[in-house]
């Protein structure tokens, strides 16, 4: 059990804790007998206890509470090496950053929604490895494929679009970007997952879905957008206007679901188009994506401490029951012990 610094800031007060509770119940202790007799008459009584023993039994209960916050704060020495494997697929994340993506027919904006469904994504992977590429018209690796959720997580916050300074947008340039991540050596199955208005302006798409295809990756595709078409506001200087093409017309934006779809049906993945709820990427990758075929895509040996709390709760024992046993009595160190001087004596 790992201990916050609150829990163990607690339990070490209980030391000093205890120790000024002794104190407090000696002195109690020591006024009630004085009040008992007169303090000759007393001394003669208790003449068989032993002032030294009962400082003996007050330090047995310290240690004894000592040895056991000891034994919560899970000491450890000692190690020996494991061989660790992780399980899981490789998931590459491409993610269009273009100005279309600022386009408010899914709100807040398609970019947005898209940076929050990644956040879903995030907290339902297990054991995959995750990276994340940003594309326009051209492609970044924003994020090779790991394991830190929590490094992968700052990336997608970061997703703008001016991720990528060149505008467009390419697919073709996105899949072969993605593809550039997988190792071949690994055996579980490698998927892509495609997140874009799918406007395709530049490259060949279909050659790029056939290469993935002949390397056995499956790429999953999310259309963000509506096939109406919404137009684009971008911000200014002076507040946010409408994007125009150069001949002054204002610039359209439609999902583009036919390419989308072809894509998938290519590589044996699956289409869905976002919607105001925001479940269909948590549906593919809970009934597709997380089915594929799993393998060892970490291994390394990692030294594991050994665990000796039970040698303080042991010690912890054993000075309570001394605690327990110790007479304060001036004849036999243990209780219901009599010298056998004494015994002969009283018969």
């Amino acid at each position: 059990m790992k201990l916050g610094a609150p829990q163990l800031v607690w339990l070490l007060a209980l030391i000093p804790a205890l120790v000024v509770f002794l104190r407090w119940a000696a002195a109690r202790r020591r006024r009630r007998e004085e009040s008992f007799a007169e303090p000759e008459l007393y001394r003669r009584l208790s003449g068989e206890l032993s002032p030294p023993r009962r400082l003996l039994r007050s330090l047995l209960a310290v240690a004894s509470v000592a040895a056991l916050v000891l034994g919560l704060l899970d000491p450890r020495w000692g190690y020996h090496w494991e061989d660790v494997r992780k399980r899981g697929i490789d998931l590459v994340v491409a993610v269009d950053t273009s100005r279309s993506m600022l386009a408010d027919d899914i709100k807040p904006s398609r970019l947005a929604r898209t940076r929050r469904e990644l956040e879903d994504l995030i907290r339902m992977a297990g054991g995959d490895r995750i990276g994340l590429v940003a594309f326009a018209g051209r492609s970044f690796t924003l994020c090779p494929l790991t394991h830190d959720y929590g490094a992968l997580r700052m990336f997608v916050n970061d997703i703008s679009v001016r991720t990528v300074a060149r505008g467009g947008t390419n697919l073709a340039g996105a899949i072969d970007r993605s593809l550039s991540l997988f190792d071949p050596k690994t055996e579980s199955d490698k998927a892509i997952l495609l997140i874009t208005d799918g406007e395709n302006l530049e490259g060949d798409w279909q050659a790029a879905a056939a290469r993935a295809r002949e390397r056995g990756v499956r790429i999953f595709t999310i259309g963000i957008g509506s096939p109406q078409g919404t137009p684009i506001r971008v911000p200014t200087a002076g507040g946010e206007v409408y994007l125009k093409d150069p001949e002054g017309n204002i610039v359209i934006s439609h999902l583009d679901e036919e390419v989308l779809k072809k894509i998938a049906l290519e590589t044996g993945g699956a289409y869905a188009r976002a919607t105001p709820t925001g479940e269909e990427l948590e549906l593919i990758y809970r009934e597709r994506i997380a089915s594929l075929r799993q393998g060892d895509i970490d291994s390394r040996r990692k030294k594991v401490y050994e665990h000796r709390y039970q040698l303080a709760a042991l010690l912890s024992l054993l000075l309570l029951l001394g605690e327990g046993l110790l007479s304060e009595g001036r004849g036999g160190w243990l209780v219901g012990l009599v010298p056998r001087r004494r015994r002969e004596d009283s018969r």
